[in-house]
Parts: C-alpha cells; structure tokens; sequence
C-alpha cells in the first residue's frame, strides 16, 4: 500500500541507493536484506518521514498509519501501562483500557501493569514496544531487528505473531529463518539499487549469485569483442578498402555499453585457528551445580556430560535462565558450587563473548588489539586476520574508540582467531552481524575440527550446528543428545511459549496468536504414542524430499544443460567473427563466405534466444515448485 519512487540517499561521497524504486502492495509482507551499513535502517527512517530522502518520494493513502519498531528499545515511564499509554493517538488519551487489553493479549498480567519495564527481560520488553505500536493500530509495521536480545523462546512467539499479522510488513532481521518465516517477498539493498523478488532469502541470494556471475561471463565476452574490433580497426585503419568495415567497426564500439567489473564487496570470511589433538574425550562434566550465592535455589544443578573432540554443543533457551552462566562455568570463568568441569591436559580453549567488548583498549589501533591475542605472531597474519574481519588496508589502522559495536565484536573475533585452540566457547556469536556474516560465522564454527560449546538462539545456526544440545526449560538444565530439529520433534519449546490472551479490540486479536495447549504429563503411553507421531512425520518427511527431487532434479539439470548450451553459442559466435576477420585480412571474404557467415551467426543468435527463453521458463518452473514443496 506505499509506492517508493526514484528514492536516493547518500551521506558525503557514500551513496547507499540511487534512484530506487518498489511497491509494498495489499498483504505483503517484505524481509529487507543487505549487508551493514547499506541503508536499510535509513530506509526505514524515510519511509516514516524520520529522513528525507536526496530525490525520489513515497506515496502512500490518506490516513495510512505505520507503526515503527527500532533496534533500541527506550522506556521513558516508571510503569508498564504508563510507556504503554505513549503508543495513543491524541484523539484516544484518556483510553487506557485499550492499552490494558493488548497488554493482556501479549502476555501481560494486571499485577504487571505497575511494574517497572526494566524489571522485564528483553522478550517482554519488545513485547511492550510492540504494545505501544499496536495500539496506534498501524496498517503496516516496520519491524528493524526485533529479534536482538531476545531468546529462542521469544523469537518463536514472535514468529507466530507476525504470521498472524493481518496488514503490511517489513521486517529487517539477521535471523534468516524468521524472515523466510513470516515474509511472502524480499527486498534487498546490493550494491546501490533495490531489487524486490517472491520468495524466500535463499532464492533471493541464489538470483544475486547468479545475476553477478552472468555479468562477469558478459563483461570478459565483451571485452575480448572489443578488443577483437580494436584490433581489426588498428590493422586497416590506413587500407582504403577496409575503410567501410573500420567505420563499421569503430560505429559497433561506440553503440557497445561498457560492463564495468563489479567492485569487491568485504565480507567477512575466514576459520578458527585448530590445534590437532588425539585425545577423544576433551571434558567430563559430573555433577555440576552452581548459584551465585552458593546457595539454593540453584541457577544450575546436577548436570552431566561429556564432550568429545568433533562435538558441536549448542545452548539454548530463555534468556536469565543460565546459559551464559554455564558457559563460563565449562571454560573456567567460574567455579562450581558443586560437582566439577574437568577438561583434559592438552585442550587448548578460545572463549568469545560480546560484553568483553569493553575490555578492548580504545586508544589502539584494530591491528594493535589483534596482535595482543599472541606474543607471537607475524605482522603479515594480523593483517590477513584483520583483512578477514573486514578491515583492509587502512581500516586497520583505525582506533578502536572510533569502532561501531558491531565493528569491535568484530575485532574480538579477530583476537580469537590468532590462537590456536581445539575447543572453542562461544556466546551469541551471530549477534551484531547480518545476514551474510552470520553465514560465514556458520560455516567456520560446523567445520571446525574440534569441539565447539555455543549459547545460540538463531534457530538457522541451530540446525546447522548443533550435533548435540544442552537445554534450559521449564526450570530444568538438561542434554540433549541430538540435532536442533530431532529435539523440536521430541521435545519442543511449545510449554514455554504460551501467551497469556485476554479479551482484546477484533483488530488486535487477529494478529496475536492463539495459545497452545500445554504438553500433557509425560507417561509412558504419551512417549510411545509421540515417538510413533515422530517416526511418521520423519517417514513423511523423507517421503516428501524424495518426491521434490523427483521433480527438482530433472529441472535443475535442464537449467544446467541450458547454461551450458548458452554459453558453448556464445564462444562459438566469438570464433565465427575471429574466423570472419581472419578470412577478411587475408582477402578471402568473398560473397559466398559472408553469406556463409552471416547464415551461420544468425543461427547461433536466434539458438542463444530461445535458450534463454527456454532457459527462463525452465527457472520460473524450478521456483514454482520449490516454493510448492517448501509450503508442504
């Protein structure tokens, strides 16, 4: 329901997005991807008229309401009802029953009402910015990243939340999973344009890919013809019987656009420094219990396990339950009020965690901080480690008091990778990054070679990571000696994720969702029964994926095949006009050769159309079933 038309912005000589334009329309529900720093939160800033835009403008109905809910989260007012009472409308002050009720419908109890916001965890505290932008009663949130500080079980809630959401979305978020969850179609920020596709950010980043490799392959083809025509125009520029064929030349390089060779973007890349080691059993937890008091009740209490050398450990749950808490009681950090963390002689540990951002020295330089990570170590490697954490050439000299807070969780990163380990800890290591970089944070830690113990909430990271999970639910800390989605099965967040509903305006009902029954007692009948339910959803499943390859694959080698012939035309019509000024320059072009020629290339033009026509048909094909099977 807003039209964005022609919109530029840019800050001194930066541009972050030159005459850019897309529809939000009736429904829609839109993910804004893009790396850091590439405007998406500015985009969010025009779209509510916090910016003006350098050209451009945004057209939108009379009365159309957005409601904006930022990163930073700032409560000005001693109570709940009260910072809630912020989000009315003049014409509605005076209504608090309004605010009541959707208090009430996201969680809220009347106790709570007079409590102070800061006594809340981060889930409710977003919760009650999001009261304050519901009761407004927008048309379209504006959502920019809602998920930060928030844990596994609050990122589910909202999630179910915005699926239920009636009216328009954008929703800015590193969390991949959440926007491929609740968006029909995603927008992304690359390279100064704006470019709006159906579906999901896996296809969205699969086209880019795509698209830029295809530019490359024109730009190198194109080139080389240029340069052909050069050289033909060089060679009988001075003959007066090539003077038809040089003009002709010299007017096709005029009428040729130029494909620029796309700049580098920075992204973050790179692996853990890994120390071999033989040893199997890298730590054997026995017992432990801890509370910061030293006494009852106990944070954590009676936990076992051990961890082998190719473990991936992830933990998850609630925020305030304990997780980094655990953490630094497995790397030593802390000391167990009971039982014992006992890791073996030869592990050598790296431990990560964001808030010791300020343990960094602002008066150093990013180079200077990173060499503090070892004694000993080569200038040349702190320079790949800083070039690998983004901060090439003169970046790296850059004082760290200058860094934005995602820019030194970078450079703690940095300092990581400078030692050898074989056990890595790692809390929230995905937080301050997009997208991308939260790929690259992926990758590194999975292919790890040794043992890796991570607090994560990112179900994306979780499913790929995690070989086993230690869990925090329902005042219990437990492992669970499986992957991210064997335990949704099982197990699952669902007792946790309750919402409280109360009876609430029919324009607030429809977007929250509607409760879940709490899991019965666990007897055994229960478990025999969920086990068969999980047996057949994986039988289903696998089911399932076997009949999408069916359909996928034969598509997939169909668009190979096509790519493949695209190409082999195109070489081939290279070699045609190389053979064509060869016979030209000797004086063997006569009328029967041209025709030959021409014949030949127009064949190879109108092959290298219909595959392409082919080509995109066989892809719109492709996605239409992969979204088919995505939905199933």
């Amino acid at each position: 329901m807003i039209s964005i038309k022609n919109i530029s912005k840019q800050y001194a000589t930066r541009v972050l997005f030159a005459d850019v334009s897309f529809d939000v329309l009736a429904g829609e529900r839109i993910g804004l991807v893009g790396r850091n720093g590439h405007g998406k939160t500015t985009l969010f800033r025009i779209i509510t008229g916090e910016e003006e835009p350098d050209e451009g403008k945004i057209f939108m109905p009379n009365n159309y309401a957005i409601g904006y809910l930022g990163q930073h989260l700032e409560f000005t007012k001693p109570t709940v009802l009260e910072e809630g009472c912020r989000g009315l409308g003049p014409e509605d002050m005076g209504s608090e029953w309004k605010v009541e009720k959707i208090l009430s419908g996201l969680g809220f109890t009347e106790k709570d009402f007079t409590r102070n916001p800061a006594e809340f965890s981060g889930g409710f505290q977003m919760r009650i910015a999001l009261a304050k932008v519901l009761v407004s009663e927008p048309n379209m949130l504006l959502l920019d990243e809602p998920t930060n500080f928030l844990d596994i079980v609050s990122i589910r809630w909202l999630e179910k939340f915005l699926r239920s959401w009636r009216g328009e979305l954008i929703v800015i978020s590193h969390d991949r999973d959440l926007v491929d969850s609740v968006t029909t179609h995603i927008v992304g920020i690359h390279r100064g344009k704006i470019r709006k596709i159906k579906g999901s950010t896996g296809k969205y980043y699969a086209q880019l890919e795509a698209d830029e490799e295809l530019h490359e392959k024109r730009r190198v083809e194109d080139e080389k013809k240029r340069k052909e025509m050069m050289e033909y125009i060089n060679r009988f520029r001075s003959t007066a019987s090539r003077a038809k064929g040089v003009q002709s030349s010299i007017k096709k390089i005029e009428k040729m656009d130029k494909l620029d060779k796309l700049e580098e973007i920075r992204t973050l890349s790179f692996s853990f420094n890994y120390e071999p080691s033989r040893t199997q059993q890298v730590m054997d937890v026995n017992d432990l219990t801890f509370s910061y008091n030293g006494r009852e009740p106990y944070l954590i209490s009676g936990l076992n396990f051990t961890v082998n050398r190719h473990d991936k450990i992830c933990i998850a749950g609630k925020n305030g339950k304990g997780k980094t808490t655990l953490l630094k009681l497995l790397s030593g950090r802390l000391k167990p009020v009971n039982g014992s963390v006992k890791t073996h002689t030869a592990a050598l540990p790296a431990y990560y965690e964001q808030a010791n951002t300020a343990d960094l020295d602002g008066e150093l330089t990013v180079e200077e901080e990173i060499s503090k990570g070892s004694a000993f170590i080569e200038k040349s490697r702190v320079r790949g480690i800083c070039g690998a954490m983004m901060f090439s050439g003169d970046d790296a000299e850059k004082k760290v008091k200058v860094l934005s807070g995602g820019e030194r969780s970078r450079v703690l990163l940095g300092k990581l990778l400078v030692a050898p380990s074989n056990i890595l800890f790692l809390d929230e290591p995905t937080h301050h990054l997009d997208i991308e970089s939260c790929q690259a944070m992926t990758d590194a830690v999975r292919d790890f070679e040794g043992a890796a113990l991570v607090v994560a909430h990112d179900e994306h990271f979780l499913n790929e990571v995690a070989t086993k999970l230690i869990i925090f639910k329902n005042g219990r800390v437990f492992l669970y000696p499986g992957n991210y989605r064997e335990f949704l099965d099982r197990i699952g967040w669902e007792e946790d994720e309750e919402p409280k509903l109360a009876a609430m305006p029919q324009s607030v009902t429809a977007a929250i969702p509607q409760p879940v029954s709490a899991t019965p007692p666990k007897d055994i009948v229960e478990r025999e029964v969920k086990g068969h339910n999980s047996k057949m959803a994986r039988k289903a499943r696998a089911e399932l994926n076997a009949m999408k390859s069916k359909i996928l694959k034969p598509l997939e080698k169909k668009i190979k095949s096509l790519e493949d012939e695209i190409i082999s035309s195109e070489a081939k019509v290279i070699a045609v006009n190389e053979d064509m000024a060869k016979a030209s320059a000797k004086g063997g072009l006569g009328a029967i050769r041209r025709s030959e020629f021409s014949r030949e290339l127009k064949e190879l033009a109108e092959k290298i159309d219909s595959c392409y026509f082919e080509l995109d048909e066989t892809m719109k094909a492709y996605d239409a079933a992969k979204r088919e099977y995505s939905g199933e």
